[in-house]
């Protein structure tokens, strides 16, 4: 057996609330659990979304009640509540701002209110920000300007990563992080999948699956982007992007790892020790996850703990299995099954850091 720290994920959608068909705290967090994190950093764009002091009090009020693991929660920017946003920095694990097409209501298209938001953000607390492409370029040149620490989701494109790099040689303060999805799946997978390969940014070509892979010393952490939905969703019309992660991010790291593609030691930074020191998180004493590092298993829907039920890489043979975690000292998941209470988890305030 292998023994690994308790799993970060920075960037979980746990649709709760407003969406728990398809997703809720719950559920969400058993699927962090049987994928060995034990701390989820959750999004804002929910219904109604997470941009105010009351929806933050209700957010917390839920994960209190409901969460088998540590969560917490980002404020979503709006045009007009630069203000109110950044007196949340000290409950919050961080603003949230949309400059590119997403689901939800959250899209900024103000210049003004952007700039807002750079001026009013204490610069101690991180920004992330969702940008693809040009959008990156300027939010980088803003976080420059203000002085802000800037994060950038999801990255997935070859000319993004050489942006980073150049950004990052010439002094930026910034960080960067790059999901499952974008690292093993490309274009040629989204025609295969169809709607349930949609999401944002979407899959990209083989080529810039290479140059992440190629320029991943440059990248500080891998979040899974778990954006659930249903199959009736996924299946209609006008189908949503996104998809679930939480319970695939390792198995499929630790293949990359059995096939050399990654050092095991390069997986803990990736997946604990950079997402905690980013997003200034606390510490989770006599925390661990067991996994048996050889296990050939194949992913599957049916073992999923996601309320959703699917998975963009059903069918895919892997290495490694979660048999068990400890969360704070407490059995909380083994080998297929929750061993402890909603409302265990715990809810997530940054601890603080000197300017």
């Amino acid at each position: 057996m292998l023994e690994l720290p308790g799993l970060v994920d920075v960037h979980v959608h746990l649709r709760q609330p407003g969406g728990e068909h398809k997703e809720d705290i719950r559920s969400g967090s058993a699927a962090a659990l049987a994928g060995g994190v034990t701390m989820i950093l959750d999004m804002p764009n929910t219904t109604p979304p997470l941009v105010d002091t009351a929806a933050m009090d209700r957010k917390r009020a839920l994960v209190e009640r409901h969460a088998l693991c540590d969560v917490g929660s980002f404020i979503g920017a709006t045009v007009t509540n630069a203000d109110e946003a950044a007196s949340l920095a000290g409950r919050a694990s961080g603003l949230k701002i949309y400059l590119d097409q997403t689901y939800g209501p959250l899209r900024m298209h103000s210049l003004s209110a952007l700039i807002a938001h750079f001026c009013a953000w204490p610069a101690r607390r991180p920004i992330a920000v969702h940008a693809e492409g040009l959008s990156m370029a300027v939010a980088i040149g803003l976080a420059q300007s203000f002085g802000q620490r800037l994060h950038l989701c999801h990255v997935s494109r070859a000319d993004e990563v050489a942006l980073i790099r150049a950004a990052k040689e010439a002094g930026a303060a910034l960080t960067c992080e790059v999901t499952p999805h974008h690292l093993f799946l490309t274009e040629a997978d989204a025609r295969r999948l169809g709607p349930y390969g949609a999401m944002r940014p979407p899959l990209a070509s083989q080529a810039d699956v290479a140059a992440l892979w190629a320029n991943l010393d440059v990248v500080d952490c891998i979040a899974t982007d778990h954006a659930p939905h249903t199959h009736s969703e996924k299946e209609s019309e006008s189908a949503p992007p996104g998809v679930p992660g939480l319970e695939t991010m390792l198995p499929l790291l630790l293949t990359a790892v059995s096939e050399g593609r990654l050092t095991l030691e390069r997986l803990v930074e990736l997946t604990h020790d950079a997402p905690r020191r980013i997003f200034d998180l606390p510490a989770q004493p006599e925390t661990r996850v067991w996994v048996e590092p050889h296990a050939c298993t194949v992913l599957e829907s049916r073992n999923l703990q996601t309320k959703c039920g699917w998975t963009p890489f059903e069918g895919m043979a892997v290495r490694g299995k979660v048999r068990e975690v400890i969360l704070r000292g407490q059995p909380a998941y083994y080998d297929g099954t929750i061993t402890i209470e909603p409302g265990y988890g715990r809810v997530i305030t940054p601890v603080h850091r000197s300017l």
